[in-house]
Protein backbone atom coordinates (compact mmCIF):
# COMPACT_ATOMS: atom_id res chain seq x y z
CA UNK A 1 0.00 0.00 0.00
CA UNK A 2 2.85 2.12 1.11
CA UNK A 3 4.34 1.90 -2.68
CA UNK A 4 1.18 2.68 -4.31
CA UNK A 5 0.93 5.94 -2.61
CA UNK A 6 4.46 7.01 -2.99
CA UNK A 7 3.84 5.93 -6.42
CA UNK A 8 0.95 8.21 -7.02
CA UNK A 9 2.53 10.96 -5.01
CA UNK A 10 5.51 10.91 -7.37
CA UNK A 11 3.13 10.94 -10.42
CA UNK A 12 0.78 13.97 -8.77
CA UNK A 13 4.43 16.08 -8.18
CA UNK A 14 5.71 15.14 -11.57
CA UNK A 15 2.39 16.47 -12.52
CA UNK A 16 2.42 19.28 -10.51
CA UNK A 17 6.14 20.50 -11.96
CA UNK A 18 5.06 19.89 -16.17
CA UNK A 19 2.24 22.05 -15.58
CA UNK A 20 4.15 24.67 -13.88
CA UNK A 21 6.62 25.00 -15.89
CA UNK A 22 4.00 25.08 -19.00
CA UNK A 23 2.40 28.16 -17.24
CA UNK A 24 6.03 29.78 -16.85
CA UNK A 25 7.31 29.19 -20.26
CA UNK A 26 7.65 32.07 -22.36
CA UNK A 27 4.85 32.62 -25.32
CA UNK A 28 6.84 32.52 -28.79
CA UNK A 29 6.99 35.70 -30.94
CA UNK A 30 5.21 35.01 -34.34
CA UNK A 31 7.84 37.65 -36.04
CA UNK A 32 10.35 40.24 -34.66
CA UNK A 33 10.20 42.81 -35.34
CA UNK A 34 6.87 43.28 -35.63
CA UNK A 35 7.32 47.10 -37.40
CA UNK A 36 10.25 48.56 -39.11
CA UNK A 37 10.66 51.57 -40.89
CA UNK A 38 12.21 52.52 -44.33
CA UNK A 39 12.98 55.75 -46.45
CA UNK A 40 11.62 54.96 -49.74
CA UNK A 41 11.63 56.86 -52.96
CA UNK A 42 8.73 56.53 -55.68
CA UNK A 43 8.64 57.04 -59.02
CA UNK A 44 5.40 59.23 -58.32
CA UNK A 45 4.15 60.27 -54.91
CA UNK A 46 6.95 61.07 -53.46
CA UNK A 47 9.74 59.94 -51.28
CA UNK A 48 9.74 59.25 -47.62
CA UNK A 49 9.26 57.72 -44.35
CA UNK A 50 7.26 54.41 -44.55
CA UNK A 51 6.03 52.60 -41.66
CA UNK A 52 5.85 48.67 -42.76
CA UNK A 53 3.78 46.20 -39.86
CA UNK A 54 3.80 42.24 -40.16
CA UNK A 55 1.89 39.78 -38.76
CA UNK A 56 2.44 35.75 -39.04
CA UNK A 57 -0.13 32.70 -38.48
CA UNK A 58 1.52 29.76 -39.34
CA UNK A 59 3.12 29.88 -42.75
CA UNK A 60 0.88 32.96 -43.56
CA UNK A 61 2.26 36.24 -43.05
CA UNK A 62 1.19 39.72 -44.08
CA UNK A 63 2.65 43.36 -44.12
CA UNK A 64 0.86 46.59 -44.45
CA UNK A 65 2.95 49.62 -45.79
CA UNK A 66 1.90 53.28 -44.29
CA UNK A 67 3.51 56.72 -45.36
CA UNK A 68 2.42 60.34 -44.62
CA UNK A 69 4.95 61.52 -46.62
CA UNK A 70 4.61 59.07 -49.89
CA UNK A 71 1.27 60.86 -50.84
CA UNK A 72 -1.80 59.56 -53.24
CA UNK A 73 -1.15 61.81 -57.02
CA UNK A 74 -4.84 62.10 -57.10
CA UNK A 75 -8.35 60.63 -55.37
CA UNK A 76 -8.07 56.59 -55.03
CA UNK A 77 -10.96 54.31 -54.42
CA UNK A 78 -10.78 52.08 -51.42
CA UNK A 79 -9.09 48.82 -52.38
CA UNK A 80 -8.17 50.49 -55.89
CA UNK A 81 -4.88 50.26 -55.79
CA UNK A 82 -3.35 46.49 -57.02
CA UNK A 83 0.18 46.22 -54.22
CA UNK A 84 2.86 44.01 -54.08
CA UNK A 85 5.38 44.14 -51.98
CA UNK A 86 9.00 42.12 -52.61
CA UNK A 87 11.25 41.99 -49.81
CA UNK A 88 14.58 39.96 -49.57
CA UNK A 89 15.39 37.32 -47.88
CA UNK A 90 19.01 36.84 -46.50
CA UNK A 91 19.47 33.38 -47.35
CA UNK A 92 18.58 33.90 -51.33
CA UNK A 93 15.36 34.89 -53.02
CA UNK A 94 12.55 37.17 -52.55
CA UNK A 95 9.22 36.43 -50.88
CA UNK A 96 6.20 38.58 -52.06
CA UNK A 97 3.31 39.84 -50.32
CA UNK A 98 -0.02 41.20 -52.38
CA UNK A 99 -3.33 42.39 -52.40
CA UNK A 100 -5.85 45.51 -53.31
CA UNK A 101 -6.41 46.74 -49.83
CA UNK A 102 -6.28 50.43 -49.32
CA UNK A 103 -8.28 52.81 -47.53
CA UNK A 104 -10.01 55.59 -49.68
CA UNK A 105 -7.70 58.50 -50.27
CA UNK A 106 -7.53 62.30 -51.39
CA UNK A 107 -5.54 63.52 -53.70
CA UNK A 108 -2.46 64.17 -51.11
CA UNK A 109 -3.13 62.22 -48.47
CA UNK A 110 -0.43 59.67 -47.22
CA UNK A 111 -0.74 56.16 -48.62
CA UNK A 112 -1.30 53.16 -46.86
CA UNK A 113 -1.37 49.36 -48.92
CA UNK A 114 -2.47 46.31 -47.01
CA UNK A 115 -2.91 44.26 -44.99
CA UNK A 116 -0.69 42.46 -48.38
CA UNK A 117 -0.32 38.71 -48.01
CA UNK A 118 2.29 36.34 -48.28
CA UNK A 119 3.76 32.50 -47.14
CA UNK A 120 6.88 32.49 -44.91
CA UNK A 121 8.83 29.74 -43.41
CA UNK A 122 10.03 29.50 -40.02
CA UNK A 123 13.73 31.00 -39.80
CA UNK A 124 12.42 33.35 -42.83
CA UNK A 125 14.43 36.97 -42.49
CA UNK A 126 12.91 39.15 -45.08
CA UNK A 127 14.47 42.89 -45.62
CA UNK A 128 12.58 45.18 -48.14
CA UNK A 129 15.95 47.19 -49.13
CA UNK A 130 16.83 45.59 -52.14
CA UNK A 131 13.21 44.54 -52.68
CA UNK A 132 10.54 46.69 -53.85
CA UNK A 133 6.43 48.22 -53.64
CA UNK A 134 4.64 47.96 -56.86
CA UNK A 135 1.49 49.76 -56.95
CA UNK A 136 -1.08 49.66 -59.83
CA UNK A 137 -3.16 52.94 -59.65
CA UNK A 138 -5.88 53.48 -62.57
CA UNK A 139 -3.45 51.00 -65.14
CA UNK A 140 0.41 53.18 -63.91
CA UNK A 141 2.60 51.07 -61.83
CA UNK A 142 4.35 53.70 -59.16
CA UNK A 143 7.92 51.87 -57.62
CA UNK A 144 8.66 52.40 -54.57
CA UNK A 145 12.15 51.22 -53.26
CA UNK A 146 14.18 51.43 -49.72
CA UNK A 147 17.54 53.81 -49.81
CA UNK A 148 18.57 51.70 -46.74
CA UNK A 149 18.08 48.48 -44.94
CA UNK A 150 15.47 48.74 -42.38
CA UNK A 151 15.39 49.70 -39.22
CA UNK A 152 15.69 48.46 -36.37
CA UNK A 153 16.28 45.67 -38.79
CA UNK A 154 14.81 42.33 -41.00
CA UNK A 155 11.88 40.99 -40.07
CA UNK A 156 12.67 37.61 -38.77
CA UNK A 157 9.48 34.81 -39.15
CA UNK A 158 9.06 31.98 -35.90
Amino acid sequence: MRRIRLGVGAALAAGTLAVTGLALAPTAVAVAPDTATINATCTIGGSGEATLTATQNGTSATVTVSSEEITAPIALAEDSIRSTLTLVDASGGTTAFTGTENPALAGGDGVTVGPLTGTVAPGDTLEAFGGSLQMVILGFTVTCTAGEAQSPGPFVFD
